[in-house]
């Protein structure tokens, strides 16, 4: 499959908003390239470098831009389209001055392709006190006795390194205590259904609405040591599904939902009736701007909310339903 290449030239102090506005699309991979970034690195002299990237001194003199993919097929269209018609709604209320031009240049590069460019950057870290996620192709070794989680994103959202997803795994080691049966909706690489069995869940169910991720999410699951009787995949949108919505059934101790507002907003009606009583339902990739929102649409839904984490303006709640 290809995939169209989108960058989107912009300003250093709006490189944050412009990717908030670009993750409320669905758009949820992006590459910076900022020569912002060269100059922290000058700034920070003083701290022990073990090597410095070429990609980093490539950015000396770059010009501020976004890069993104979007599969070149109808609904990759339908997406670039929405992108296309968001950018000139920002241009046309805030002008030049904070954005930029928001100019865009197009091209298109092969899946395998896009799938190894970024590898380079994609290194093992820790995340909360149990989980240590490294990519399939890295080596590692574990003094503390961390639960390893080996994931290969291909070109699927979700290598753990964004504050969402972060969020998700470490209030998925305060919930899960053995035996759950789990329901992790917009699944992406799968990381958060295999953090989850790899925590002592018994049973993910995994959805979302494209197929590369789906089928990406099993491999990811397969690889981490968990065959087809510990999870299930799907394809489609629970949301308009409802042949999908019985395929997936009840009974699930924990739902997670790591997608953007709009989309959890509408999933809300639905949580219930996956849940067993007092099941747990943690929902993220809000932004702070839009937590208001879910909230209500939780609490209109028969859902409590219990804790909110939040991280550089992303948010993650647990709730009870």
């Amino acid at each position: 499959m290809e995939f169209k290449r989108i960058d989107i030239y912009t300003e250093s102090e709006a490189v944050y908003p412009l990717t908030v506005q670009l993750s409320e699309l669905g758009i949820n991979g992006f590459e910076i390239h900022d020569s912002a970034d060269f100059e922290d690195f000058l700034e920070n002299r003083e701290m022990n470098w073990d090597y410095v990237d070429d990609g980093l001194m490539n950015l000396k003199n770059v010009k501020t831009h976004i890069t993104c993919y979007l599969q070149d097929n109808v609904q990759g269209a339908e997406m670039f389209s929405a992108l296309k018609g968001a950018l000139k709604d920002i241009k046309s209320r805030d002008g030049e001055a904070f954005y930029g031009s928001l100019d865009m240049e197009t091209g298109s590069i092969r899946e395998e392709d896009w799938a190894n460019n970024w590898k380079q950057y994609y290194k093992p870290f820790n995340v909360g006190e149990k989980l240590i996620i490294k990519p399939t192709w890295e080596k590692i070794d574990n003094p503390c006795g961390r639960k390893i989680l080996e994931i290969d994103p291909a070109s699927s959202f979700g290598t753990g390194q964004h504050h969402t997803t972060k969020l998700v795994m470490e209030t998925l080691e305060e919930v899960i205590t053995g035996g759950e049966k789990v329901l992790d909706l917009g699944c992406g690489s799968g990381i958060l259904s295999i953090a989850a069995l790899l925590l002592g869940a018994d049973k993910a169910v995994m959805t979302d609405v494209f197929l590369n991720a789906v089928n990406t999410a099993s491999e990811n699951t397969e690889q981490n040591g968990f065959d087809n009787t510990r999870y299930a995949a799907y394809c489609g949108n629970i949301i308009d599904d409802r042949d999908l919505r019985e395929k997936i059934g009840g009974g699930y101790d924990v739902i997670t939902a790591n997608i953007v507002a709009d989309v959890i907003i509408k999933m809300c009606p639905y949580f219930k009736g996956f849940l067993k009583e007092n099941g747990t339902v943690i929902v993220s990739g809000v932004i702070t701007e839009r937590l208001g929102e879910v909230l209500e649409a939780l609490k209109e839904n028969g859902i409590t909310v219990q804790k909110i984490k939040e991280e550089a303006d992303w948010n993650a709640v647990l709730c009870k339903a």
